[in-house]
Formats: structure tokens, sequence, C-alpha cells
């Protein structure tokens, strides 16, 4: 969700308003011009006076329950958008509503970036925190963060502004943390990047436009996260690694992503934006899973296997494309043969 104590909201606005602003005045329905907007969020997730938006019919489940009041839609899915929503119609839906964005969260990412800039080393003064905190040397806590009491902050970490950290967590040094709301006993390791902006721009002929990356990371209870990984907030919902979950190190976990409960991630692994995995999955080293697909729960991921589409649970997947283990044997010892044939030919 997006969150104003991450990112200011320039609203409540006017629909007309609002669209004018953005370049889009021809899109307000006769009648509709007052109707308030206080934000934007995503499908799942939004309120009665929020904007929303449809493009990819990857997210049909999702229109179908929005509570959007507004939703910009491609032409093709107009006729799909919920009775109680305004639908607005836009051919190149992804850049209207980008439009729209930058009108209702203006300099989303350089407002964050002042705000961490101006805190000094040490401990601003609006942050709230419990008693019993270890705060290493060079270590910066900004402005209305949360942290529980037990909780170690190593030397020179960076805890953003309005990040809320739990109780007995441990931060290591260099770590940086925004835009994140951390459980209790969660532990990040030396150099892990949190919170940071997930890597979201449509292609344009004169290069790549900056899509808002407005949403959180939420690191349920005992959660852990290896040196130098980075997971990357949400752009409208959030980035969710589930309670007990492990990450090593070097682990790159893209926007809006999904992890369930009790998983374990090996090193050098990515998951692509709106990729998900259920509870209990085991992941080997250097696994890829792509954009939108699903690994259902107590299933495994060997080592090096590249997860194309979506599994039920309990699967067994090795190889690129992934497939079941058992079959990428057969396959394997199939190449194998070929390979024998062909040097006694």
């Amino acid at each position: 969700m997006v969150d104003t104590r991450f990112h200011h909201c320039a609203g409540p606005m006017q629909l007309g308003e609002l669209l004018s602003a953005a370049g889009h005045a021809a899109l307000v329905p006769t009648g509709e011009a007052e109707r308030p907007i206080a934000g934007a969020g995503d499908l799942a997730a939004a309120r009665p006076d929020e904007i929303g938006f449809i493009a990819d019919k990857r997210y049909l489940g999702a229109l179908a329950g929005s509570g959007a009041g507004v939703i910009v839609a491609a032409p093709e899915f107009a006729a799909l958008v919920p009775s109680a929503a305004l639908v607005l119609v836009a051919a190149d839906t992804y850049a209207a509503f980008v439009d729209i964005l930058d009108v209702l969260y203006p300099e989303s990412t350089m407002r964050a970036a002042r705000r961490a800039a101006a805190a000094v080393v040490g401990l601003d003064p609006s942050a709230r925190l419990e008693g019993g905190i270890v705060i290493g040397p060079g270590a910066v806590i900004g402005p209305d963060c949360e942290i529980g009491t037990g909780t170690v902050i190593g030397a020179n970490a960076v805890i953003g502004p309005g990040v809320a950290i739990g109780r007995h967590c441990a931060i290591g040094p260099g770590a940086s943390l925004e835009c994140t709301l951390a459980g209790d006993r969660v532990v990040i390791h030396a150099g892990a990047r949190i919170g940071s902006e997930g890597f979201g721009f449509l292609p344009r002929p004169a290069g790549g436009r900056k899509i808002p990356q407005l949403g959180r990371v939420i690191l349920q209870d005992g959660v852990e996260v290896g040196a130098n990984s980075a997971i990357d907030r949400g752009t409208l919902a959030d980035t969710v690694v589930g309670e007990g979950t492990k990450i090593d190190n070097l682990v790159q976990i893209a926007h809006n992503c999904r992890i369930g409960r009790h998983c374990q991630i090996a090193g050098a692994s990515a998951f692509a934006g709106s990729a998900s995995i259920g509870d209990h999955v085991l992941c080997g080293g250097h696994t890829k899973i792509v954009g939108l697909a699903h690994v259902g729960d107590h299933s495994i991921v060997y080592a090096e296997a590249g997860v194309t589409k979506s599994f039920p649970p309990h699967s067994r997947l090795a190889g690129f494309p992934a497939r079941d283990v058992k079959q990428w044997r057969r396959d394997m010892a199939a190449v194998a043969r070929l390979g024998r044939t062909t040097r006694d030919n």
C-alpha cells in the first residue's frame, strides 16, 4: 500500500483537477469532475476514494474484487470494471496512470532522498525508541522512526524516515532500510538494502520513464536477510517476506514479490517483480523466478533452476526452463546418451 509516512500525497484532489494537472482532462466523464481522490492504490487493496488501474489480463482476478472508486483501464478491460467504480479508458494506460501518480505523489524519489540526507549521524529527535537499544558508531536514525526494545543497530547503518523496527532485532553494519516495516526478531546482515526503489520504467523513445515506487517492504517476525541482499519496495502494493523466512547473501527480491512463511532462499537467487512463493518453499543457490510466476507451498526449487511459469504445491523443480525434477533428470540422461552416440559415430 501507499503509506503516507514514506510517500507524501498531494491529495485529496478533485478528479477533474487531478486529471487536468496530469494532462488527461479529456478522460473526465460529465458530472464527475468533483469526485474526491485521496490517493492511489493497487487493485486488490484500493479504497473507494482511491484510483487504480488495469492494463494486463493477469490482474483480472484482482479487478473483479477491487474496491477502487476510479479505475484507469485499457480499452479491452473497460467492460470488466466493477459497476461500483468509475472507469476511465486510456489507450496508453501505463503512461496515463504514471502521469496521475506524478501529480498525486510529486517528487516521490527526491523527497525521500532529501529527508534522508537531512538527517545527521545519530538519532533524530522525532524518532521513538524503547529502552535497551544499542546504536553503533556512525549510524543514522531518521525522523519519525520507531525501534523496539533490545534491538541493535550496527555501525554506519541507515534507518530511513518513518521506518519501524520491532523488538530484539539486529541491523548489521552498513545496512540500510527505507519504506520498511519490520517485525520482532528480524536480522538484517551487513550491507543489505531493504526498501529501495523497485526497477520500474516505461520504455520510451527518449529513454525509460520512471514509474513511481510507492509501496513498502514488510518483514514479518523472525525474518533473516543475508549480507548484500536487496529487497525492493512495491510499486503500489507491498513487497512481503513471511514469518520465519531466511534469505541468504546476494539475493535480489524485486518489487511486489510475495515470499511465504518459513522459506529458505539460498545465495545469488533472483525473484522478478510480482513473483511469489508459498510457505515452506526451499530455493537452492542461483534460482530464478520470472515476474508473476508462483511456486506453491512445500515446494523445492533446485539450484540453478529458472522458473518461467507457476507450479502447484509440493512441486520439485529443476533445470531451465524449470520442470519436474524427474523429467529434468530424464532429459539430461537423454542429452548425455545423444552426446555419446554422436562421439561414437
